[in-house]
């Protein structure tokens, strides 16, 4: 009997898990659809750069241009000083790097609302912990056990007040920052 309810209450925390999975895939999906082309360009040109691909391409092709123009190939030279292959990498470099800026902002910009969905749902769960805390607190003083006046249990009744722990937190980073 025991195993059984086990098993409906693993099953249940399975359909929760499956829910929670399709609801951010879905979300995923959405947010991916919403990328204006832009972002899209972006994000394909920052994916390729950052693949093995990519510098597999760019070694062929520099040996190949360095070697050219060395004059090692039996080939006339084109860019003897290398000045132009230098300028390319160059140009190159400043382009690539504001594709992956374009990249980091708009997936910092989706950490900041993950980080906010996270501690929304922290206070949400603390605020319920808080309201289980008071009820069973209350229950255990009906029934006179013992642990249920024990001091602590007032202050987990309390909520937190988040702006209260941040500015605990600054003044605690301060401190640290001027001792230093």
């Amino acid at each position: 009997m025991e195993e059984k309810a086990t098993q409906q209450e693993m099953n249940g925390m399975a359909r929760v898990v499956e829910r929670n999975i399709k609801a951010l895939l879905k979300r995923r999906k959405r947010d991916n659809e919403a990328k204006t082309r832009e972002e899209k360009v972006a994000d394909a040109i920052t994916r390729f750069a950052g693949s093995m691909l990519f510098v597999y391409i760019h070694l062929a092709l520099f040996a190949t241009w360095i070697v050219w123009n060395l004059g090692w190939l039996g080939l006339k030279p084109f860019d003897k000083s290398l000045v132009v292959l230098a300028m390319l990498a160059s140009v190159e470099a400043i382009f690539l790097s504001t594709f992956v800026l374009i990249s980091q902002n708009r997936a910092n910009a989706q950490a900041d609302r993950r980080s906010d969905l996270d501690l929304q749902v922290s206070l949400l769960a603390e605020h319920e912990i808080t309201r289980l805390v008071s009820l069973i607190t209350a229950i255990a003083q009906k029934m006179d056990i013992e642990n249920a006046y024990q001091p602590e249990l007032d202050e987990l009744a309390k909520d937190i007040h988040p702006e209260k722990v941040m500015d605990t937190m600054d003044k605690h980073n301060q401190n640290e920052a001027e001792h230093k």
